[in-house]
């Protein structure tokens, strides 16, 4: 059973499913995209490792324990010290380091070995402000100041997207493919919860054909194989918040298919 949504599934923004979603949305383009493009190029999976403390790393620190002085600790009129209640504890929070391993595309040109296509998928760690988005921002800099194409997919809602000169398009999810020949331009497909998912050409070296990555297609192939319905509770509503509009629709849309009750 495909995914319901005609486009993205907010449900599977949600933690305890995205990093499933993520790796599986990797693999599934990797296989579709391997066969079509050999024998000149081969489709690897990377990985990179970030560490990060907390969600927001500039915000996270420990807490001053406060310890009040008891009022009576000393009887001023007789001069006698009388003893202090032992101190009670704080409970407070430390910050732990958190490793998150996250894979990533890159196609590259048989016998030279050279990145021709980065493809990345945004995850959340790449978006929420703090150490992970300046990491990624750093490395996506690198990419678009090379002779490597960059695919960005942003399938999440939360966070600001990344940057573009363009502050007034407005969208949940994007698509940006950034060809290295004609930055610094760059197709940008924009698109919201009731839309489609746009398919987008891949671009390769000049002169090559280039396939089209169906990107629904793949999700709605990983939503059955990883049978999603069964681990979504659809009576609830996504952790990524929708709006007003969004929320009627989605309802709407959930009761028709029976997934939610009326």
């Amino acid at each position: 059973m495909p995914s319901l949504f005609p486009g993205m599934n907010p449900y599977l923004e949600n933690s305890e499913l995205w990093s499933d979603f993520h790796h599986r949305l990797i693999t599934a383009i990797a296989d579709l995209l391997a066969p079509q493009l050999e024998p000149k190029y081969i489709v690897a999976i990377e990985r990179r490792i970030y560490e990060v403390i907390g969600e927001n790393p500039l915000l996270v620190g420990i807490p001053d324990v406060m310890i009040q002085r008891p009022m009576n600790a000393i009887d001023s009129t007789t001069n006698v010290a009388t003893l202090s209640p032992p101190a009670q504890p704080i409970t407070v929070t430390v910050p732990i380091p958190e490793t998150i391993r996250q894979s990533y595309l890159e196609v590259r040109k048989v016998g030279t070995n050279q990145v021709v296509t980065s493809i990345e998928i945004l995850s959340p760690v790449n978006k929420r402000p703090g150490k992970g988005r300046e990491t990624y921002e750093a490395k996506r800099q690198n990419v678009l100041g090379s002779f490597t194409h960059l695919v960005e997919i942003d399938l999440l809602r939360q966070w600001e997207p990344l940057p573009i000169l363009e502050t007034n398009i407005q969208s949940h999810y994007r698509i940006l493919v950034s060809r290295s020949d004609r930055r610094p331009l760059a197709d940008l497909y924009a698109f919201n919860l009731p839309d489609g998912i746009p398919s987008f050409p891949l671009p390769l070296l000049s002169g090559d054909v280039e396939p089209i990555v169906d990107l629904k297609a793949l999700l709605d192939l990983v939503y059955e194989r990883a049978v999603y319905r069964l681990q979504i509770n659809y009576n609830s509503e996504p952790m990524s918040a929708l709006t007003e509009s969004e929320a009627t629709w989605a309802d709407a849309l959930l009761k028709e298919q029976a997934l939610r009750a009326t």
